[in-house]
Parts: C-alpha cells; structure tokens; sequence
C-alpha cells in the first residue's frame, strides 16, 4: 500500500506501544515514526508487528546512532541497510540528530557538537554524505544539551550555518528549544524566529522533567507542559502545519492519553498552521 495522505500528527513507534497499536483504528494518526536502528532485521512477533503497521500507517523515521558530527567514518555498511529499510517501507520522511554518539563505538547518548566554524564544515560534509549514500535530502534535529564543549557562535547560528553548508532541512523539536532556551538563557520564541522557514519539514513535541526553575530535563517521559504546547503553537504560526510526533520513550499511559495529545498537536495545527 502506498500512503499518499499529508503527514501531520504523529506517534513514536515504541515496542512497548506495539499490542495497542496494532488494535488501534488507524483514523485516529497520520503517521508513526520509528528508529530504524531499533528495527532493521528484527523479525518474530517484533517484525511481524512492524510490518503490519507500516501497512495500516505512512512511516517516518528518525535516527538515533549515525553520528553526524563525530570523527569516525561515517557507518556506509548500515547507511545501505537504513535505505532499504526506508524504501521498503515507503519512508516519506528521515531525520537524525544533530550530535555526536560514537567514539570507538556507540555511547548511548546524543552529544552536542562544538559551535565552530570548523564543526559546521565537518559535519555538513558528513551530512552530504549521508544523503549521496541514502539517496535523498535528509533533516538534521536540534538536540537538547546540558553542557557546551565550545561554542564560538550561538546554537541559532551554528543551526543556521550547517543547514545553509549542508543544504539539509530541519526537524524542529519544539521541546528542546524550550528546555535549551531555559537551561541556557535564551528567548525561545527569538530562537524559532532566527530558522529558515523553507528548512522546517517537521517538527517534535514531548514532555520533560522540571529539576528547577532553571533546570530542565528532556525526558520524552512525562505529558507535554503546557508551555511547550505555546511554543508549538508559535512554531505552527511560522512554520504551517508541519509533520509533528509526539515522542514517549517510557513511563507509558493508557494509549487514549497519549492519542489525547496527538489530537492536540492536529487542533494547534488548524487553530494555527494555517492548514
């Protein structure tokens, strides 16, 4: 099957969403993203599930361990099994983040890149690269981070700098831009004012975890905040209604809470998105 239909609301694909997805009414999304890492050559009821799914659902996924800006060679071995996996599911949309994960193999988290000159032209040939051997344009994703390892420009500039350097689009998550503007001081709705507009083909939401006023944790374990819902809001304002996933990596509730969300991510999307 073919999935033609616009993208706009959107659920993370989690094996442990899996029973209650396959009995869903499929009315109720657009789309389920996945990380292919968490699914190429799985097979049993895992696989079966997936396959299942990726015909009731139109796909996107979203990368977790290609590690756009490290020092190892770029992984073309599993680049080439990420697009068969894409193309036979029919992937309409792939991103990645815009970290680092690997070092003489993989840490287990997404790193944040220093902000030179020198890493934007490192990590927008790897980003090239990755779309020659993938066959198609790819969105790179604004992590959250807690510490900088350098920054000789702000994250606003350095975003803007890869994807020009790159000619790559933009995974807004929204989320992040709240949690970095709070940990690290800056006026978020600035920061969504300073992106391209053409370069935003999607976006994230997700909950995050309050440490303090001046502290937050991006968790994907909570229910969105109400003030990451504004912020989406104002990015549906500039951006349209761009493909959205609401992201829940744990700490799961009954689907119908979750749904409850993706149907708020669709009414600020026609309240706002101009759609």
């Amino acid at each position: 099957m073919t999935h033609t239909t616009p993208l706009y609301t959107g659920l993370g694909l989690r094996r442990g969403l899996l029973p209650e997805l396959l009995s869903m009414d499929s009315a109720k999304l657009d789309f389920l993203e996945c990380a292919p890492e968490n699914w190429i050559g799985v097979g049993g009821t895992f696989g079966q599930g997936l396959e299942r799914l990726a015909e009731r659902f139109a796909m996107a996924c979203h990368g977790l361990s290609l590690s756009l800006g490290g020092t190892q060679p770029l992984d073309t071995a599993f680049l080439g099994r990420t697009r068969q996996f894409l193309e036979r599911h029919r992937v309409r949309l792939y991103s990645e983040h815009l970290s680092y994960c690997c070092d003489d193999g993989h840490l287990y988290d997404l790193l944040p890149i220093p902000f030179t000159e020198e890493a934007v032209r490192h990590v927008a040939a790897r980003i090239r690269q990755a779309q020659d051997v993938l066959g198609r344009r790819i969105a790179v994703e604004n992590i959250s981070y807690y510490a900088a390892p350098y920054q000789a420009m702000d994250e606003l500039d350095f975003i803007r700098a890869v994807l020009a350097e790159a000619d790559c689009d933009l995974l807004l998550d929204v989320n992040n831009v709240f949690v970095n503007a709070c940990n690290h001081r800056y006026d978020a709705q600035a920061f969504l004012d300073g992106i391209p507009r053409e370069r935003v083909v999607g976006m994230h939401v997700a909950g995050h975890y309050d440490e303090a006023l001046d502290l937050k944790v991006d968790t994907h374990g909570a229910p969105v905040k109400e003030a990451v819902w504004s912020l989406f809001a104002s990015a549906c304002q500039r951006f349209g209604a761009q493909p959205t996933v609401l992201e829940r990596d744990f700490n799961y509730p009954p689907l119908a809470e979750l749904l409850a969300e993706t149907a708020r991510i669709r009414a600020l999307q026609l309240a706002h998105g101009g759609c």
